[in-house]
């Protein structure tokens, strides 16, 4: 399976129009919400989306008594419903990796995770940004990103699970609210000027800290005071969590070291050390806490290694010196998993347009260990590029009967049945798995493929209509819709699904269009 990056839109002075359309938005949502006109979360999703991507990481084991006071700001019910909008914006504006491996493992982790943490549910979602600046944050709604950069440089799989326990904190913690009450508090133009540095900080901390500068410098300590709180605070819960999960606690404090003796040697330092500042106490602090638990090594999954070696490939800029850099990993030693660099190398070579080699060098992975998933998709996605379309769909569908529902076999089986000029049996297969799991924005887009080489353009649309609506493209959807209607459903049932989604996409549009 390719990895694939959901394209970023550009930024510069679209960037620029949109903080300034921000500020406006927050100084109106403090004069609706207090002449009582606000109602539900929608009022406050543009506020508290910049307050969430500002998280990159935070600990704690103090829990404060949160009381009523932040729930009346911000119920868990709002949170939620911006959460999903936040995803939304993340993937029209970040690139989020699209690859089922990426996404089962790092949602598997986190799972683990925030079952041993002080969560009150289970409603976390995981996702992988592609970006080569080590950092990690948390959104509204038990939304949590980490970036492609963080899970290559961690060293171990307890350095990665602790960054993660930092961010579920933020969230069990409530975070977000707390710091939006606490915001509440400013004047209009300082509220507004103080979110619009959050926001930026999250792309680009050094703007981040620019805009923040140009604020009043009285509210710009006390926001920093509040960030410091919510970090430390997250640091001790952090740890509690990795060590409840079965891994190495001092996994925490083994990164933040490490983070902070590179920023000894580049003239700009990881943007993790930019949006969670690590100073010398701070690891002390959380050394000591992990220290309280006894010595527990924990073993990295081969999950952690085959991932890792992925994003390697597909965040290189060059595939050749991916190709290079795997090979001397083999030939040298110098590697955690000698699987996991084979496996590597394999993605390297057909990325660098070497599909006879990648594929002796993945069936050999896939004879060593005919069990392991993505080694029988990524041979059966190579027999498709070298034209083994039988041999393809044979491995697929041995697969699929194996493990049924994989999205990782199934997407590639999908993608085979499409080009191989059977989408009544794609368009089946995609029915039946909608049946007991939600459809993502990949399976959205395959399935108008296939309904419209099927024949059937209305049903084409509207898929590619919530295509485009989870991809955060408002207009898109609409116009996809609105395509279908022209098309002329077939039924009245399907008719009433058009109809039904147009008014509920058009209504969303006029309250964006209000709150600009």
């Amino acid at each position: 399976m390719r990895i694939r990056l959901f394209p970023c839109e550009a930024r510069g002075r679209a960037a620029s129009l949109w903080l300034m359309k921000l500020a406006v938005n927050i100084s109106a949502w403090r004069r609706r919400r207090s002449s009582g006109a606000l109602r539900g979360g929608v009022g406050v999703a543009c506020l508290c989306l910049a307050l969430a991507a500002l998280a990159p990481a935070s600990f704690g084991i103090d829990l404060p008594d949160m009381g009523a006071s932040v729930d009346s700001v911000l119920s868990p019910e709002q949170e939620k419903a911006i959460g999903r909008s936040f995803m939304r914006q993340v993937r029209a504006k970040m690139n989020v990796v699209d690859d089922p491996e990426v996404e089962e493992y790092i949602q598997s982790l986190g799972d683990n995770l925030a079952a041993s943490s002080d969560a009150a549910h289970t409603g976390f979602t995981f996702f992988v940004v592609g970006s080569g600046a080590i950092n990690a944050f948390a959104a509204p709604g038990g939304y949590i990103g980490v970036n492609s950069g963080l899970i290559t440089a961690a060293q171990t799989e307890s350095e990665l699970a602790g960054v993660m326990a930092h961010e579920i904190a933020h969230v069990t913690q409530r975070h977000i609210a707390r710091r939006f009450e606490a915001m509440d508090r400013m004047s209009g133009p300082m509220l507004a000027a103080m979110a619009a540095a959050l926001l930026v900080g999250t792309q680009d901390a050094s703007a981040g800290m620019a805009a923040a500068a140009a604020a009043q410098g009285a509210a710009a300590q006390m926001q920093i005071d509040y960030t410091r709180a919510n970090e430390l605070e997250a640091d001790r819960v952090g740890v509690r969590t990795l060590a409840n999960a079965g891994f190495d606690p001092r996994g925490m404090p083994d990164f933040f070291e490490r983070m902070q003796r590179a920023s000894r040697y580049y003239s700009r330092p990881p943007e993790f050390l930019s949006t969670h500042p690590v100073t010398a106490n701070r690891i002390a602090d959380t050394r000591g806490r992990a220290e309280q638990y006894a010595p527990k090594r924990a073993v990295d999954s081969q999950s952690f290694y085959l991932v890792r070696a992925k994003l390697k490939v597909y965040t290189a800029r060059n595939p050749p010196d991916a190709v290079t850099y795997f090979r001397e990993a083999l030939k040298t030693g110098q590697h955690s998993s000698r699987v996991a660099a084979r496996y590597g190398y394999a993605l390297a070579l057909a990325r660098a347009g070497k599909p006879r080699e990648a594929r002796t060098a993945m069936r050999r992975l896939y004879d060593l260990s005919p069990d392991t998933i993505s080694f029988r998709a990524e041979l059966a996605q190579l027999e498709m590029a070298l034209n083994n379309i039988d041999t393809a769909i044979a491995l697929y569908e041995e697969g699929l009967a194996l493990y049924p529902g994989n999205r990782l076999l199934l997407e590639g089986y999908l993608e085979a049945l499409i080009q191989v000029g059977r989408p009544d049996r794609a368009r089946k297969e995609i029915r039946e798995y909608e049946r007991y799991n939600d459809l993502n924005p990949t399976l959205y887009e395959l399935l108008a493929r296939s309904e419209e080489l099927a024949g059937d353009s209305v049903e084409a649309h509207i898929a590619m209509g919530e295509y485009h609506y989870m991809m955060g493209s408002l207009r898109s959807a609409i116009g996809q819709y609105e395509r279908a209607q022209k098309a002329g459903p077939r039924d009245y049932y399907q008719a009433a699904r058009v109809d039904a989604a147009l008014e509920r996409l058009r209504k969303e549009l006029n309250q964006r269009r209000k709150r600009r």
